[in-house]
C-alpha cells in the first residue's frame, strides 16, 4: 500500500461517468465512519498543478502536440504528489483522487498515440512510488457518457473542455483502454458499471473501499497497546 496507515483511491473513466458524484458520496460515507478524508483531482490538486490544469483543459497546449501535453500532465502530477498526496498518506488519511496516472496512459498514450515506454517513464518520474492502492473504473458506453457531460455543461452554461469535444470513436477507444488496464491489473483495479443507479454505484464503491480499509482499521485499533 502507499502508506502504512493511509489509503490512496483513484477514480477513472470516460467523460460523464459520474466520478465527481461518487467521490463526494464515498467521502461522506467514510467521514461518517470517522475516517480523515482528502478529496482531490487531476489535473490540479495543488497550486502549481491547478495552474497547469487551466493550460491543459483550455486547449492552450494543444498546438504544441500530445507529447508536450503528456509532459505537462506529468509535471502537474509530480507537484500534486509531493505537495498534497504523499503528505496526506503519511498522516494516515484516505485520499480520493478524480483521475490519476491511468488517465495519462489512456488519453495521451492510447488515443494520443504516444509510445507506451515514453508514457510509463513519465509516470514513474511523476508518481515517484506513490501508486494507488485501489482504482475504481466507472464504466459506461461513451455515447451515454458524452450525453451526460453535455447535459451537465448545459445546466451550468459551460462550454465542453478540450477532451469533451473529441469524436465519439475516440471516447469509445478510451473506454476500451481503461478496461484493458483493469484486466491487466486486477489486484488494483475494480470496474464498476456506471449505468446503474447512483445509489447502487455508491453502495458498490463503498463496499470495495471498506474491504481495503478493514485491515488498516484493525491495525489502528491495536496500535495504542504498543505505546
Amino acid at each position: 500500500m502507499s502508506s502504512a496507515t493511509g489509503l490512496f483511491v483513484t477514480f477513472e473513466g470516460g467523460e460523464g461517468a459520474g466520478k465527481s458524484t461518487q467521490i463526494r458520496r464515498l467521502a461522506d460515507a467514510l467521514r461518517a465512519k470517522g475516517h480523515d478524508v482528502l478529496v482531490t483531482r487531476e489535473p490540479g490538486g495543488s497550486p502549481g498543478a491547478e495552474a497547469v490544469r487551466h493550460v491543459l483543459l483550455s486547449g492552450a497546449a494543444e498546438a504544441y502536440g500530445t507529447r508536450m501535453e503528456a509532459i505537462l500532465f506529468a509535471a502537474a502530477r509530480n507537484d500534486h504528489v509531493e505537495e498534497v498526496i504523499r503528505p496526506a498518506l503519511g498522516k494516515g488519511k484516505v485520499v480520493l483522487c478524480d483521475r490519476f496516472m491511468d488517465s495519462s496512459r489512456v488519453y495521451q498514450g492510447v488515443t494520443g498515440n504516444l509510445e507506451a515506454d515514453f508514457i510509463e517513464t513519465l509516470q514513474r518520474v511523476a508518481v515517484d512510488g506513490v501508486v494507488p492502492d485501489c482504482t475504481l473504473i466507472l464504466d459506461l458506453p461513451a455515447k451515454a457518457g458524452l450525453e451526460r457531460a453535455r447535459r451537465r455543461g448545459a445546466a451550468v452554461a459551460t462550454a465542453p473542455d478540450r477532451f469533451e469535444k473529441e469524436e465519439l470513436e475516440t471516447h469509445e477507444k478510451r473506454r476500451e483502454a481503461f478496461l484493458d488496464i483493469a484486466s491487466r491489473e486486477p489486484e488494483r483495479c475494480h470496474v464498476v458499471n456506471a449505468m446503474q443507479t447512483e445509489e447502487a454505484i455508491a453502495d458498490e464503491v463503498v463496499s470495495i473501499v471498506d474491504q481495503l480499509l478493514a485491515p488498516i482499521d484493525a491495525l489502528k485499533m491495536v496500535e495504542p497497546a504498543h505505546e
